[in-house]
């Protein structure tokens, strides 16, 4: 046994014991930390096998700003897991059913694509170019269209996760631009025509009174 195999079977081991702990953990922000922990494993075998992109997308998108996002949500919220907790084992058939029908569906796609005799065979030019390379040339070329498609997608779900949780306040105050600029003197100045008020002077004493 190489080193190569050797750390395959290690990181494996390790990522297997933490993807099993993210769904047995009491609490959310232990399994949120074993699911990094997963993904970090999971990057250190895309790196056995020569995905570098893959291995630093993950690491970078994921472990770097979902996970962490995730974690602080988790944290904030304060989540009560007994409640979370309650009726696991009455859905517990339905789940597991739902997972071996997923790892099913998940076997067929990928072992096809185990079968070495259909690989295809990289050219000189190829192992000289690198793997990102060839993946960067392969999406902005075969794949552009289906590339823009999964990012328009993505900005109409961006937009729609905003428009769902955009609330206003009845107590909050703000100022709409549109308004201000469509603003006339008439709407801000009011002329108000009033008569002029005039002091009337106190009568005179009798000469009598005078001192």
């Amino acid at each position: 046994m190489d080193t190569t195999t050797a750390l395959f079977y290690v990181f494996s081991a390790v990522l297997l014991f933490a993807a099993f702990r993210v769904i047995t953990a009491r609490t959310p922000v232990y399994a949120v930390l074993y699911l990094v922990l997963a993904f970090f494993n999971a990057a250190c075998v895309w790196m056995l096998l020569r995905a570098e992109f893959l291995a630093i997308a993950l690491v970078l998108v994921y472990v770097g700003a979902v996970m962490v996002l995730f974690l602080f949500v988790v944290m904030m919220l304060d989540m009560n897991t007994d409640s979370l907790r309650e009726g696991f084992w009455k859905h517990f058939p339905l789940a597991g059913l739902i997972g071996v029908v997923i790892a099913l569906e998940m076997a067929l796609v990928l072992i096809p694509g185990f079968d070495v005799r259909s690989a295809p065979v990289a050219d000189a030019v190829a192992l000289k170019m690198g793997n990102t390379k060839l993946l960067g040339i392969e999406i902005y070329t075969k794949y552009l269209y289906p590339l823009q498609i999964a990012a328009v997608v993505l900005l109409v779900a961006i937009v729609a996760a905003i428009a769902l949780t955009l609330r206003r306040r009845k107590d909050s105050k703000y100022q709409d631009p549109a308004e201000q600029v469509r603003a006339k003197k008439a709407d801000r100045v009011r002329i108000v025509q009033m008569k002029a008020t005039v002091e009337v002077p106190a009568p005179a004493a009798p000469a009598g009174e005078q001192k």
